[in-house]
């Protein structure tokens, strides 16, 4: 009886277990692995061709002009992860202390930061567009209403500062989620070590530093390597605010775009190639999970030295 009961069991664990597995299996598994088999073929649009090695790797680190593409796109990625680990983490863990500490209409705030994390990546593009419209945008409104007329300009629409507008974009539309992450990881600060910090200090910077940033460790973790796998990944914003060429002038183009681009064409450019993407996509996948260890566990390493 027992042993039947343990074979039931059994059964129904794998009744649960088996259909998000094949979906990870389908959808996640299989397209990692034709990606690395396709780098290292030659294709003519959808038809691939003769075995060709390494060749499609050289190509887009060596050789002109996808070298220079390449790099171009790997620097605004590397911008944009160290733009938003200041703007968008730096103040999501402002934020969580103002409302760990009791910011007047804590519970209002906790809402209203949260809110745009829920929205749609395409909402937010589109609405963001609005906002930095040259003409009727908000933006350029409001400076042009407090006097700061020389300010205004086309944000989207010149290199100088594109980039930065989707950064902005990006940051107000998931601050959010380092907040709460950073929130939680306030609120389990056991109450004795809060209590003998206020004894000896009144120092709000030094409560900060020296107390809550090391006892958030964890949740620091979590964002930093989440914001890094995010920012290398970042696709969505980008094709929305600025189009599939990373306009204006290549200033807003990051890997994803570039991968896009190049394994399934564009207006500007009809050809693709499967064999450049994928070498592209595997050597983004490879960087994005290296970087990320290494990231993990230099971060646990300092959670437990705390």
């Amino acid at each position: 009886m027992a042993k039947l009961r343990m074979t039931g069991r059994g059964l129904w664990i794998t009744t649960l277990v088996a259909p998000p597995l094949a979906f990870v299996a389908l959808f996640i598994v299989y397209p990692i692995i034709a990606a690395f088999a396709y780098a290292f073929f030659d294709w003519q649009g959808l038809l691939r061709g003769e075995f060709v090695g390494f060749a499609n790797f050289h190509q887009v680190l060596f050789v002109e002009p996808y070298a220079s593409w390449t790099r171009n796109a790997f620097t605004h990625n590397i911008i944009v992860f160290f733009a938003l680990m200041v703007l968008q983490n730096g103040l999501g863990f402002l934020l969580a202390y103002g409302l760990w500490r009791g910011l007047p209409g804590a519970r209002f705030h906790r809402i209203a930061v949260f809110m745009p994390v829920v929205l749609s990546t395409i909402i937010v593009g589109y609405l963001w567009k609005l906002f930095y419209h040259p003409l009727f945008g908000p933006v350029n409104q409001v400076l042009r209403g407090i006097g700061l007329d020389q300010l205004a300009q086309p944000w989207l629409g010149q290199s100088s500062t594109a980039l930065w507008a989707l950064i902005i974009a990006n940051a107000w539309h998931l601050v959010g989620f380092p907040t709460l992450v950073f929130l939680a990881g306030m609120q389990r600060i056991p109450t004795e070590i809060l209590d003998a910090a206020r004894m000896e200090t009144e120092s709000e910077w030094v409560k900060i530093t020296q107390i809550v940033w090391p006892l958030v460790a964890p949740s620091a973790t979590i964002v930093f390597v989440l914001l890094f796998v995010g920012a290398f990944n970042w696709f969505e914003l980008p094709y929305i605010m600025a189009g599939l060429d990373g306009s204006p002038f290549g200033s807003t183009d990051v890997l994803g775009l570039y991968f896009y681009r190049t394994a399934f064409g564009n207006v500007s450019a009809g050809t693709q190639d499967f064999g450049l993407g994928s070498a592209l996509a595997v050597l983004i996948f490879i960087f994005i999970a290296a970087v990320a260890s290494v990231i993990t566990v230099r971060l646990r390493a300092r959670e437990i030295q705390v």
